[in-house]
């Protein structure tokens, strides 16, 4: 599998066994910033279709084919995709994807060296129904010093420090909202890549 530059015809990269996670993209010749890599393609369907089609998926399984095209569309890159749906994630990227026309494109953001492996940052989106675990289901093993240990984004805040203070009174618990108990019944919407409008 490879992915070619239109230009050329020459491949820019092939995809092979990552240690980052299962497959993975790789440089075959150098790649200069800026050059546009390869299109996100695969089937457009609605949000609700692509919930549909990954709702038997159990709620560790961290693999997604789904990216945001607009708040109606989704590319489901499992169903008619191309290679482009092996780039993986980093919280380093050398790639960006950049919505042109709601199409999807992967770009570099720098100069990639033969045998690098291509990624960009993936930002999943956060939800307030995501459960407790969920960054250790989205994890990031990309190794980078900067790695965040999520693909998710924003990152998880860590909770602020407040003064002892001699009486808080105690919150109410809210009932959840006909949305959430929605979603609780069939299950949280898989999680989708998303791009940088240009």
């Amino acid at each position: 599998m490879t992915g070619k530059s239109a230009a050329r015809g020459a491949p820019l990269f092939k995809v092979r066994r990552s240690r980052v996670h299962g497959r993975g993209a790789f440089a075959e010749r150098r790649i200069r910033k800026g050059t546009r890599i390869i299109e996100y393609l695969g089937e457009r369907v609605s949000h609700q279709e692509a919930d549909r089609r990954y709702e038997d998926r159990g709620a560790r399984d961290s693999h997604t084919f789904l990216f945001i095209v607009d708040a109606r569309t989704v590319i489901d890159a499992g169903a008619g995709g191309n290679d482009a749906r092996f780039i993986n994630h980093s919280c380093k990227p050398n790639c960006e994807t950049v919505m042109e026309g709601k199409r999807v494109f992967i770009e570099a953001t720098r100069t990639i060296q033969p045998g690098e492996e291509l990624n960009y940052d993936y930002q999943l989106g956060r939800a307030a129904d995501d459960p407790p675990d969920v960054d250790e289901i989205y994890a990031c093993r990309c190794g980078q010093a900067n790695c965040r240990g999520t693909m998710l984004w924003p990152p998880k805040k860590a909770p602020r420090r407040t003064a002892a203070r001699p009486y808080t009174a105690r919150r109410a618990e809210r009932a959840p909202s006909a949305k959430s108990a929605k979603n609780a019944k069939r299950g949280t919407p898989r999680k989708r890549k998303q791009a940088a409008l240009r």
